[in-house]
């Protein structure tokens, strides 16, 4: 995980936040992806031998410690820890590519491995940065995440597993130094192809010695999937805020790809009704060893890393071979409603005639917004009886435009007729926008 920045004062995030949106322009435009459809019954994931992960760990070291010490982009360490991957997945029947860019002077590499078969218009990705800093030989930041998305596509391979969906994994270089890896697979993926990309999973850090279990808060059917997952360990989690915005899944989000993940804490301290939730010890980091020499093999806790790598094969097994829906009928409003800038909540309406008993379990809401920062808005549905549903928070942080992504809710409690209201409201001064478009699809 690259290193934390202090919040900027909100005049010049927004001034920081036009150079990318500049930048990005091209890539917003094009057509948004389809989002995850909720899960369907599907094969059971295996256990992913915690030996293996730490195997991979123990090669990471070797690397660093041969290399002077660490893994950093445009040192031989990073290159060493690609080739190590590559000839990993190259031996599994994977198709591989190593992508090329430059970053302060020097080349990074990107490692894309394509599993053979699945939808080639729905993509599944998950991936890591395997860079580290200069300062050490990052065995948990970002090792641990790398390690165990590696061992997951082994174990694709090992399961000859026949996807729905086409599996795509991937380890992001130059990350510590902005996210400048996934940044240009991003930036370079023709838009017809970034369309076909359903989500994107994201894993940096998953082993931290006083480990929390973090859920990243981004696509709700990705979320629930390792909501539910670590449910059934009887393992609470939290929402992850550390690092919102700071890994690679934001190169993904900010061109309306869903996304996800898990995070178990870097330089923040852990606090009591933490440390009684998952043990460890409170008032201490979450990982003392984050961003230095002493992020090294000893640095790992093996539950979190054992628990996480087994989260990692659920989501893909999960997401991956989920049966697909067949297509509902879609109720759709296209009129524009301006939303005004930091006042009333606006509604725009559609009106479902014609269907008899509740909506579904996978009432699918589609959302067009624009607007130029949308960690200021807030969205709601709500049901006919008024009941509402809650899509999206708002988020200081979050300072990308536009909000182009599809929700499911479980509105198998409302009756499917009457009228349905997508709620917008702008929280926060500066920014302004509009509803372009929204539709439920039943």
């Amino acid at each position: 995980m690259r290193l934390s920045r202090p919040a900027l004062p909100r005049a010049l995030r927004r001034a920081t936040a036009g150079v990318a949106t500049l930048a990005a322009a091209g890539l917003l435009a094009a057509t948004a992806p389809a989002a995850l459809a909720a899960p369907s019954p599907t094969l059971a994931a295996p256990d992913i031998p915690l030996a293996n992960v730490k195997a991979h760990l123990s090669q990471f070291q070797s690397i660093a410690t041969a290399n002077g010490g660490n893994r950093a982009h445009g040192r031989p360490g990073y290159k060493a820890s690609i080739d190590y991957a590559k000839a990993k997945l190259d031996a599994a029947g994977f198709t591989t590519t190593v992508q090329q860019f430059t970053s302060s002077g020097a080349t990074g590499y990107n490692l894309i491995a394509d599993w053979p078969g699945g939808d080639p218009n729905k993509v599944l990705m998950a991936g890591a940065h395997l860079d580290s800093v200069s300062s050490g030989p990052g065995i948990n930041d970002n090792g641990s995440g790398s390690a165990g998305v590696l061992e997951t596509a082994l174990a694709v391979s090992r399961a000859q597993l026949e996807p729905t969906k086409h599996l795509r994994f991937a380890w992001w270089g130059a990350e510590e130094l902005g996210l400048i890896g996934s940044k240009y697979y991003v930036n370079n993926l023709p838009s017809t192809e970034r369309s076909k990309v359903s989500g994107y999973l994201n894993f940096d850090m998953i082993g931290s010695p006083n480990p929390g279990y973090f859920v990243y808060d981004d696509d709700p059917v990705i979320e629930k999937t390792f909501k539910d997952y670590y449910a059934g360990l009887n393992v609470p989690t939290e929402i992850e805020t550390e690092g919102d915005g700071r890994s690679d899944h934001a190169s993904f989000k900010n061109v309306g790809i869903p996304v996800g993940g898990l995070f178990t804490g870097a330089s923040r301290t852990k606090s009591s009704a933490q440390a009684q939730k998952w043990g460890g010890t409170a008032g201490q980091a979450f990982d003392r060893c984050y961003h230095s020499s002493c992020d090294t093999t000893a640095n790992i806790n093996d539950t979190a890393l054992d628990r996480n790598s087994d989260a990692i094969a659920h989501a893909v097994w999960t997401l991956g071979t989920e049966t697909p829906v067949p297509p509902g009928d879609t109720y759709e409003n296209t009129a524009d409603v301006a939303i005004p800038d930091n006042g009333a909540a606006v509604t725009s309406t559609v009106n479902v005639t014609g269907r008899t008993g509740n909506a579904p379990a996978t009432l699918k809401a589609d959302v067009d917004i624009r607007h130029t920062w949308r960690g200021d808005v807030v969205v709601d549905l709500l049901a006919p009886d008024g009941t509402a549903y809650r899509l999206k928070n708002s988020s200081g942080n979050d300072s990308a435009d536009n909000i182009i992504a599809t929700y499911t809710v479980n509105a198998s409690s409302e009756a499917a007729n009457g009228a349905w209201k997508l709620r917008v409201q702008d929280v926060a001064a500066q920014d302004t926008g509009y509803i372009n478009s929204w539709k439920l699809t039943f």
